[in-house]
């Protein structure tokens, strides 16, 4: 009986939070801010080694991810504050912009080949592009200005075949690309997307089972017909089976994960970081998550993906821009679909596919897109009632409140003093 009083406050005072107009812009931002921040950190501990080793310089491949953080948060800026009739109307340029990148790297002597996957376009100073991040995006905004602009069609008649067509095959055709690159785990993000911006619309249940079957063929046919899918398969199955090759990532992972304990070995302690663990600051950096800060370290970084896919959904469900909605649904799948396989592999829930934890794992194309989409997520959470009017009025009364102190101030000092008046008694 006496818990109950004391929780009242801590509800009332959450609700009172959560009925701000501008708690879901807040939320998007503060969010996204941490993970970045606190992904630089981690990418810097988890890299010291390596990039010693190959440039004799600890903090190269720190540098590399600051500059495109950089980027992102610029990328984020001007996402933020476009408006979202703009970036409606350049999304079918934008997606075959991406799209042509995507091709570019298939084209022989243009194209470069990293750990198998063919998917980075070369740039100047040793930096590289990987478009097919940027396709993630750009296929969500192109889907959500289809959906959009028919929204009296998807109410009629014949509302199962204007939500697939040609939305599918567009989509079917991107991901296809993406697979000719050898990168299935970005080509399993945007099937995800598909689906679940299809259920979004409200694709009927005989559909979308149907969408869903003829999905889960393709994968398994492109997993069966890869030798190395098939072995991280049965590798997933049983570590054990090959410790020295294919179960050698989960099994230096879940050592790591074992060895941080609660609190964790410390900041920069990670002994998985010294060779043991390959790619221990790209794919695998919630592995040095869980080394150096434990599993109260781990904790946080999950708690900060709920918010902001929590966030996410607040704004969808909020918000009275078709538009915005169908973007804040694709942003919100695809960050927590990459985040739940991501971190899914490193405990080794889910197969090794080799896909970045995002905002936070090293990856200049990864980062600065998913910063971009988080500031456009923030631009879709001031549609909500009452968001942009909030945030435009807190600027113009702070600074009037200013200047009505500092003509107070001044009109004060100019006043002559009046000294009162004395008066004889009576």
């Amino acid at each position: 009986m006496s818990s109950t009083p004391e929780r009242r406050p801590a509800a009332e005072a959450l609700r009172r939070v959560l009925d701000r107009p501008l708690a879901s812009y807040q939320f998007v931002l503060g969010a996204g801010a941490l993970l970045v921040g606190l992904g630089l950190v981690m990418v810097l501990s988890a890299s010291s080694v390596l990039a010693y080793r190959i440039h004799d310089n600890s903090y190269a491949i720190f540098v590399k991810q600051g500059v495109f953080a950089v980027l992102g948060l610029f990328g984020a800026y001007i996402a933020l504050k476009v408006p979202l009739a703009l970036v409606r109307r350049l999304a079918f340029p934008l997606l075959l912009l991406v799209t042509a990148l995507v091709v570019l790297t298939l084209v022989p002597g243009i194209g470069v080949e990293v750990g198998g996957n063919r998917n980075w376009l070369p740039l100047f100073g040793g930096f590289m592009l990987q478009p097919s991040e940027f396709a993630k995006l750009a296929l969500i905004i192109w889907i959500s200005a289809l959906y959009a602009g028919r929204q009296k069609a998807l109410r009629g008649p014949h509302a199962a075949r204007m939500m697939l067509m040609p939305m599918v095959l567009v989509a079917g055709a991107l991901a296809g690309l993406v697979v000719l690159q050898k990168d299935l785990g970005t080509a399993l993000v945007l099937f995800a997307v598909t689906v679940g911006l299809l259920w979004a619309v409200g694709l009927p249940t005989r559909q979308m089972g149907m969408v869903f079957a003829a999905l889960s063929v393709v994968l398994i046919f492109f997993v069966a017909t890869a030798p190395h899918r098939v072995s991280r398969m049965l590798n997933f199955l049983d570590p054990m089976a090959d410790p020295e090759r294919a179960g050698y990532q989960s099994i230096h992972s879940m050592m790591a994960l074992a060895t941080g304990g609660f609190w964790g070995v410390g900041l920069g302690g990670s002994r998985q970081k010294w060779g043991s663990l390959p790619n221990a600051h790209t794919d695998f950096l919630m592995s040095v998550v869980g080394e150096e800060l434990g599993l109260f370290g781990t904790f946080v970084v999950l708690a900060l993906f709920v918010v902001l896919a929590l966030a996410g959904v607040r704004i969808a469900m909020r918000t009275r821009d078709p538009f915005a909605h169908y973007v804040a649904v694709g942003i919100t799948i695809w960050i927590s679909v990459q985040a739940i396989i991501n971190i899914g592999m490193v405990l080794g829930l889910l197969p090794v596919i080799g896909i970045p934890l995002p905002l936070m794992s090293y990856g200049g194309s990864s980062l600065l897109v998913t910063m971009v989409a988080v500031g456009l997520l923030a631009n879709c959470a001031l549609t909500e009632p009452g968001a942009r009017k909030a945030l435009h009025a807190g600027r113009p009364v702070g600074r009037a409140a200013g200047r009505a102190t500092t003509r107070t101030a001044s009109t004060s000092a100019r006043r002559p003093t009046r000294r009162p008046v004395a008066t004889k008694g009576r």
